[in-house]
């Protein structure tokens, strides 16, 4: 034993343990200081700066890849449309074709009558009362009827 409290008391035991003892004192310090710093790193914040101008660069691309996107359908469904109208014309131009369709347009559009038929026009009861109320306007003067026209647009329109 007395080797061991020799050599605890040597000043080559006691310089080791004080460089231990600050070592660890030191070693203390620093977990500390690094406890206490932030969690973003250089790398973090250039990674995070880098996602930022990307994010901003390509916002715009793509805005207008979708507002082009929409465009094309819009188009699209355009284009649905008019072939559709070109069918129904074309049926309508080929139904004008037949001599048969074209007669019976006439006689309802334009009230024709073939030889030997009697015709007959129904008033609507509606409209001969419509035109009585217009036949009040002939002992007025010519601007009240003017007026009167004005208003009656006017009041259609709303």
């Amino acid at each position: 034993m007395a080797v061991k409290d020799r050599d605890r008391f040597s000043t080559a035991t006691r310089l080791r343990l004080l460089g231990e003892q600050t070592a660890a004192r030191v070693y203390r310090s620093q977990t500390k200081r690094q406890a206490r710093r932030s969690r973003l790193t250089g790398r973090a914040a250039l990674l995070a700066l880098v996602l930022c101008s990307l994010i901003v660069a390509l916002a715009y691309p793509i805005r207008q890849y979708v507002s082009q996107r929409a465009e094309i359908a819009d188009m699209e469904r355009q284009k649905q449309q008019a072939k559709e109208r070109v069918e129904q014309l074309r049926d309508l131009k080929a139904r004008w074709q037949d001599d048969a369709y074209a007669a019976q347009q006439i006689r309802q559009r334009l009230h024709y009558v073939m030889p030997g038929e009697t015709g007959y026009v129904v008033i609507d009861p509606d409209a001969a009362k419509q035109s009585r109320a217009d036949r009040g306007a002939a002992h007025r003067p010519w601007y009240s009827n003017v007026w009167d026209g004005v208003d009656k647009s006017d009041a259609s329109d709303q």
